[in-house]
């Protein structure tokens, strides 16, 4: 087979192949639980003899050793999203930040926006065709994979091989490096009382047949175990962790009523664990896709029932969501928030839900706010906002006028903060608090 051979011509050493990266390049990194760590080690090496590299990728799991102070000059990090490991340089202005839209991040790479120099990526080793499976992460990779100038190629024998648009031939990759090693997991996020209680709400809200997208966290991963007893539920979303395991085994999620792509998980990548690998290794009922086609809005639309869960950090009183900064510290990205609640509006049956905790800090902070914080982004507009669930219960706000969304919202507010939510609108002449509250305060 000729691919064989070729394939025999591209193996390289991982310093071999990272000698590609040259000075003022831009370099790609697949991100989540399919980032290359020998690659990356490599380009570390590589470091001292290069200047000006741009880095960009999104949320990654393993080590960024580019963002140390060490490395200004050789290296400096563009974050489409942010995760905790490049969080503190971001914000230390030792690399940067782009907000963008999940869904139109390889747009950047396909107009030549933010061409990509060099791919890193990691693949599974070829099938007797010669093609390697991307495995847990479709995302962004594939796209800028065909964008980029030269590709290397982790080849994992313990990456999975899985369905969907999740291939690339051994003829488009430039440089082969062949590792055997662990991916890069996601530990699974303690679940509080607190997460259960707004759980149930969210639950409350998804019906037998529905199709869901759930985002990363506590919230998302309590809802799961609420819908054990619904039938046929779907999933359309950017991503899956270990959480829907239990569903699917347990034939909770069938796919069955999904009018688009029925009986398939749409997914871009997988975060979790390697149960989670290992599930959806050789699984056809998973079917993965670029972000650009999982968070299309007019494909996520397609779904009737769609029900898009996601979480925010605050939400003032008239609906709008910021989830992307505290104040003018930047903290994740846009990400899909926005492609899910724009997709779910507009499907038949459809339900946006921001579910988020009353409070923060211990219950020092309301979540809910009179106004942003200063410097904080507007992720999701007051226009788009839909459901909003806390612990306290769900408000409706679509279609609401500024003094119903703020009742609504005051009242899935924490208790101790009710007064003070109150007192704003007053001073705004936007709503009066009820009579029966202000004469307990007068008492």
């Amino acid at each position: 087979m000729s691919w064989e051979i070729e394939y025999k011509k591209k193996l390289r050493t991982p310093d071999e192949a990272l000698r590609s990266v040259q000075s003022g390049m831009r370099v790609y990194i697949q991100p989540g639980c399919a980032e290359p760590e020998t690659l990356v080690e490599a380009l570390m090496r590589r470091g001292p003899a290069v200047q000006d590299v741009e880095i960009v990728h999104m949320m990654t799991f393993g080590a960024a050793p580019y963002v140390s102070p060490e490395m200004a000059g050789h290296f400096r990090h563009n974050a489409v999203f942010i995760g905790a490991n490049v969080r503190d340089a971001i914000n230390d202005g030792r690399a940067d930040y782009t907000p963008i839209y999940l869904s139109e991040i390889e747009g950047l790479f396909e107009s030549g926006a933010m061409p990509i120099d060099v791919a890193l990526i990691e693949v599974s080793p070829p099938d007797s065709h010669g093609y390697c499976s991307f495995g847990v992460g479709v995302d962004t990779t594939l796209t800028a994979a065909k964008c980029a100038h030269f590709v290397v190629a982790q080849v994992n024998d313990q990456m999975p091989r899985t369905y969907g648009d999740s291939f690339i031939h051994v003829n488009d990759i430039d440089a082969v490096v062949e590792s055997s090693r662990p991916l890069c997991a996601m530990k699974r996020p303690a679940i509080t009382d607190l997460h259960v209680a707004i759980a149930r709400n969210v639950a409350s809200l998804i019906e037998d047949g529905s199709v869901l997208q759930t985002g990363i966290g506590g919230i998302p991963d309590a809802v799961l175990p609420f819908l054990m007893d619904r039938k046929d539920l779907g999933i359309h979303s950017e991503l899956v962790s270990d959480g829907a395991i239990s569903l699917i085994e347990a034939g909770v999620v069938t796919g069955a009523r999904k009018n688009f792509k029925p009986r398939k998980i749409i997914l871009g990548f997988a975060l979790g664990s390697k149960r989670l690998f290992e599930f959806v290794d050789n699984n056809p009922i998973f079917e993965f896709h670029p972000t650009s086609y999982t968070n299309d809005p007019a494909l996520i639309a397609r779904n009737d029932k769609m029900v898009a869960i996601n979480s925010a950090l605050q939400i003032d009183l008239t609906g709008q969501v910021c989830s992307d900064s505290i104040g003018n510290q930047f903290y994740s990205g846009i990400g899909g928030q926005v492609d899910f609640l724009r997709g779910a509006s507009r499907s038949k049956g459809g339900k946006p839900i921001i579910a988020i905790s009353s409070t923060a800090k211990d219950g020092a902070i309301s979540r809910i706010v009179p106004m942003l914080s200063p410097g904080a982004g507007v992720v999701t507009s007051r226009g788009l906002i839909r459901y909003v669930v806390t612990e306290y219960g769900v408000a409706y706000l679509f279609g609401k006028s500024i003094r119903e969304r703020a009742k609504a919202l005051i009242e899935i507010a924490h208790p101790k903060f009710k007064d003070e939510l109150y007192a704003y609108c007053e001073e705004t002449k936007w709503l009066q608090r009820p009579l029966a509250a202000q004469t307990a305060v007068t008492r």
